[in-house]
Formats: structure tokens, sequence, C-alpha cells
């Protein structure tokens, strides 16, 4: 073999001696493969595999400047090979040319139709854009290819999640798992979306092989599916890191080194995928309106749809900038974001779906922090606060959470007073409930709703006599499952009745005034329903475990001075519901209590609300000023 460094000679213009560069690089001798590349180049400077190969190893090194010199010569002399088109179209992707790497990706298709990496990453690119039916059908069109492709597989199945066809989602995660049972987060993927068709198809087993995995450090679920079967605050913490050191590592280069900023007011940017018709914009609508305009500058970075609701129109007047980043890559945004000289930047979705958590990763704030939209620690380096309250978060609980924990003073659930609940009630019959009877109501998610706690509801079911199951199924494959699952218990489904969408907030909660209590599930509580149930005079009846989102609900109980309303085991949640919907004075006396703590509670009160937050921003950039401020804090 030729020496790497050895002078261009004759043996440049043999092609044995591409085959002996391409034979170093295939062996990871990149520096002695790139020597050779480049002296066979300066005698072929049009050869394409060479060219190929030479950007292989610069786009290896993150080499962006050079690999793209190559590149944009290799598909100009040579346009017909289609790998030259599809490293172009990665060095477009990393540098963030979403649009153009989308472009080349087609040009290398176009060259060869049954090009398999070219139609995984153009469909994840296509992913990434919101385009999720383009995207499916080059992840199909790779299955036509090889119906045995993981990675098509799996993004197939994720995407046939949004499409809400879940018995197809479900078929393919099982086909997935049957080919490699060890797919990363596969197993929890397949449990998560049986949850929400409550399908709790061999559903303890799963769990516990879910969770031995976590502990295992294995990557068997994503930190947020793991949430609805497990409670323990140590083992989501294993979930995030496994998740963040997979999915978002550190960036290679801080956008923020340090510098000071001389703003006359504190600049803070809101990065979330939900301003729209979603409840995390439902609870923090007030609190972007209230915020004090000559302290706070505030920045709305948009990661979502627009979706042209009333609650659409709210945001872009709520914010002195508004900035609709969908069309951005992450560096893209992260770029803005450091230009715009951010001094607070909250995270406000985590790891929920069209997050954008790597923008975090660049460092493009002094202060970073991961609030409200996902309920416990991202397990990065980089996030430096979780917003919380004493309750959600206990000072013994703290060394679970990777980020500095900073508490609110009372619960750090927001909420929005400015929302008048309509002065109709429905009648029960509007709603599709019996005249009479009590009406246990649960107004969550169906795949928070757990198959422990809904048997505990049907016991209840069993134990009151004409008392009903109001319920908020969100699909006609959940209300089936759920039905069947009662049949099971020996409850007749026709004592299941599902509620009905209604267009307007107003009118949704209007509707709870039917209803007699509120039943929570575990272990993922509710959040903005336990709070919409409490706003429209409902008691909430809760179990409290050890992990964030299963002390939600009670800390807005203790907020509103109710925590009798908190149980703290399956048997006590059941004993006090029993009791309550078996003794109406009972009942009576804690509505009464309730309608009175409304009108006396931190909890509706957003200007306050809003000062308290407003006051954790001002600490959090003294601190990136001054140093420690821990005590201001409240640590």
């Amino acid at each position: 073999m030729t020496a790497p460094n050895a002078p261009v000679s004759e043996a440049v213009l043999d092609q044995n001696f591409l085959v002996q560069a391409v034979t170093l690089q295939g062996q990871g001798q990149d520096d002695g493969a790139e020597s050779m590349f480049r002296q066979f180049l300066a005698a072929h400077p049009n050869d394409p595999v060479a060219l190929y190969s030479l950007a292989v190893i610069l786009l290896k090194r993150a080499d962006w400047d050079q690999a793209m010199q190559v590149l944009e010569h290799g598909t100009r002399v040579a346009p017909h090979f289609a790998q030259l088109w599809g490293a172009y179209a990665s060095a477009l992707h990393a540098t963030g040319q979403r649009d153009a790497a989308l472009a080349a990706y087609d040009k290398a298709l176009a060259v060869k139709p049954d090009y398999v990496e070219a139609l995984i990453n153009s469909g994840t690119i296509l992913r990434e854009s919101h385009q999720h039916l383009a995207a499916l059908e080059r992840f199909n069109k790779v299955l036509e290819i090889n119906p045995d492709y993981e990675t098509a597989l799996g993004n197939c199945a994720i995407l046939l999640t949004e499409f809400k066809r879940s018995e197809q989602a479900i078929g393919m995660f099982q086909r997935l798992l049957s080919i490699n049972p060890r797919y990363d987060y596969g197993l929890g993927l397949l449990c998560y979306e049986r949850m929400h068709i409550c399908d709790w198809t061999d559903f303890d087993n799963t769990a516990r092989n879910i969770i031995d995995g976590v502990r295992a450090h294995q990557r068997t679920c994503k930190s947020l599916g793991f949430m609805a079967i497990n409670d323990s605050a140590a083992d989501h913490l294993q979930c995030a890191r496994i998740f963040a050191e997979h999915k978002f590592p550190p960036a290679t280069r801080k956008l923020w080194n340090g510098e000071r900023y001389n703003h006359q007011r504190i600049r803070v940017a809101y990065v979330s995928p939900d301003l729209r018709e979603h409840p995390v914009c439902h609870l923090m609508a007030g609190i972007f309106e209230s915020h004090d305009r000559s302290r706070f500058e505030t920045v709305a970075i948009s990661l979502g749809i627009d979706d042209q609701s009333r609650l659409r129109g709210r945001m872009l007047k709520a914010f002195d900038h508004f900035i609709d980043a969908r069309t951005m890559s992450t560096p893209q945004i992260a770029q803005l974001m450091r230009d715009m000289e951010i001094d607070v930047a909250i995270d406000l979705a985590g790891y929920t779906s069209d997050s954008r958590t790597d923008v975090f990763s660049y460092r493009p704030a002094p202060v970073q922090a991961n609030y409200l939209g996902y309920p416990g620690t991202l397990g990065t380096s980089y996030i430096d606060y979780i917003i919380a309250d004493r309750h959600v978060i206990p000072p013994d609980h703290q060394g679970y959470y990777d980020e500095k924990v900073v508490y609110l003073p009372d619960s750090y659930l927001p909420t929005d007073v400015s929302i008048q609940i309509a002065e109709r009630t429905p009648t029960r019959e509007e709603c599709g409930l019996p005249e009479h009877g009590v009406v246990f109501c649960s107004f969550n998610h169906d795949y928070k709703i757990s198959p422990h706690v809904f048997a505990v509801w049907m016991r209840l079911l069993q134990q009151v006599p004409g008392s009903v199951l109001w319920l908020m199924s969100r699909n006609e494959l959940s209300q089936r499952n759920l039905c069947a699952h009662a049949q099971a218990h020996g409850i007749d489904p026709s004592r299941l009745v599902f509620a009905k969408r209604v267009p307007r907030v107003e009118d949704h909660l209007a509707r709870y005034r039917q209803a007699d209590m509120f039943l929570d599930t575990h272990p993922y509580n509710a959040h903005t329903t336990a709070a919409d149930a409490l706003m429209a005079g409902l008691p909430v009846v809760t179990y409290m475990g050890q992990s964030f989102p299963s002390r939600v609900a009670g800390s807005l109980l203790t907020t509103i001075g109710m925590p009798d309303l908190i149980t703290h085991s399956l048997a006590d949640y059941e004993a006090l519901a029993l009791k309550l919907a078996t003794q109406p004075e009972t009942l009576a006396d804690v509505k009464r209590h309730l309608a009175q703590q409304r009108h006396n509670t931190p909890l509706f009160d957003t200007e306050r609300f809003c000062r308290n937050l407003e006051a954790i921003y001002v600490a959090m950039w003294r601190q990136s000023q001054l140093g420690s401020v821990r005590d201001e804090l409240g640590q």
C-alpha cells in the first residue's frame, strides 16, 4: 500500500490507490485516508468517489466549511452521483439550512429513488417541519424496499400516533420489537400508545420491564411516557438523564460565554410549541399579559402551529416580540436568541411534543430554566433552574433534579382569572348525565388512566348505586376499551358517560357544576384540569405520590386551603371518595368551603402570581450577574 504521506506519483493515477484510501477510511484511519484522497483528487479533481469519501471525513469532523466546498464542487461536476447529494444535504441540515437540505435530498432521490438513507433523512426533516404526511410517505417507501428497516418502522409508528391511528401504530411497534426487542424506547412507545387508547394489555409486566430497564440504564422508555407508569422521583431522574444523554447532549459550542448585557429591562424569552389552543397556553396567557413592561421585555419563540384560535390571537398581542420559529433550525433559533441578548430563557415544553430542548444546549442565554410544560427534571447540565413549589418538589427531593430548584411561594401552577365561567349551567340531560345520582368526574387525558385507579373507580360505582363516571375520552377506540374494562369489573358500560368537546372554554368550565367530585389520576395527576375543576367549584380527590406529576393536584389543594382532600394511598383515596359520595352533607360542606376559598386564595390571583414569578426571574438574573443568591431564590 502506498504510504499516506507519499508524494503524488504515478500511483495516484491508479484506481487501486483510491481503493486503498477507501480501505483505510473503513478501518477508521481517517487522517491517512484524507491525505490519500487529497492526493488522488489533485490528479482527478472530479472523481465522485474520492470527493464523497473526503466529504464524509470532513462531515465527521464537523468541518462544515471545507465539507461544503468539496460537496458543492462534487454535485456540480458529478450530479449523477446520488451519495454526493446525500452528503451535501446532510451538511446543509447540520448548518441549519433545512429547506436547502430537503431540496438536496430530493436531487439524490431523483438520481436513485431507492436511496434509503436519503429517504430516512429527508423524512426526518419533513417530520421536524411538521409535514407529517409527507414524512410518513417517505418512511413507507423505505418499508417497501426493506419491510424490516427499524428506523423506518419506528418513525412510521410514531407518525401514526400523530394521526391518531393508534391500532396501526401499536401493530407497527409490536413488529418493531419482534425484530429488535431492545429498540431504543420501543417498549415504552408501545406501552404509552396503548395507554392513549386505554389498552392495558399485559400492563403490569410491561411496566415492570420498562422500570427495570431504566434502573439498568437502558433506553426502554422516553421520560414523559415513563411518568404515566412510575411514581419515583429517583427513577424519573434516571430516565431523563438517559434520554438527555442520548438525544440532547450539550452542543459543541456555547453562544453565551459570560458576556454582560446592559439592558434597561430584563429580556425574558418563552420557548414553546404551545402558544395556541393548548393547556399550557391557557395557564400562562394571563401571566404573559400581566408582565410589568417597565421592568421586563418579553419575547415569544413559537415552535408550534398557528391554529388561528382566539387564544393564539391573545398571544400575538401579549409579547413585545412574537417570533414564529417553526421553519427555523435549532442552531438558527439559538443564534437568534443570542443575537437578541436574551437574559432569561424559559423552556415551557421540556420533553413534550414539538419541543426544542436542544436549543438550550447551545447556551443562548445566561439564565435557562425549565418551567410548567414538563413536570420533572430534564436531566441536563445546561438547564440552570426548575421553577416549582414546595409541594411538587419537597426540599428533601431536590437531589432528584439536575436543575437548581427555585420555589414560588404558592402553587407553581398559574391560572388565568380573566376567564369568566359561563353563567348558564347546561342541564344534566344536555350533558348526557342521569337526572339523579352521584356524578364522579375525571376529565383527564386517556393515557393518565391507569388500570389500578380505574379499578378503584369501578368499585366506587359498585358501592354507590345510581352513580356514573363522567369522562373526557378523546376517541371511540378509548371509549370502547373503557366500556369493556367496566364490563369486566361487573359494571354496566352505560354508567360511563363521555363528555363531548365544546368550542368555548367558558362553557366547558360551566358543566363542571353538574359533577359531584373530581377523581384524580395517579401516578400522573390532573394539572390544568384539576385547576379548572377547582375554579368551577368542584372538589378534587387526589392520591399524592412521590414524583412531581403525582403531586400537582396536592399542590393546588394545599394552596387553596383544602389539604383534607389529599390522600397518600389508593386505599385512602377510595375511602375518601366513597365517604363524600355517601355522605351528602359532608360533600355539601366541602363544596361550601371550596366556594369560600376560591375568592380568598392565591391560586386564582394571576397578578400576584406574575409578580412572584418576576421576582424569581430577577433573582436568577442577578445570580448570572453578581454570583450566588441561593437564599433569595428560596433554597
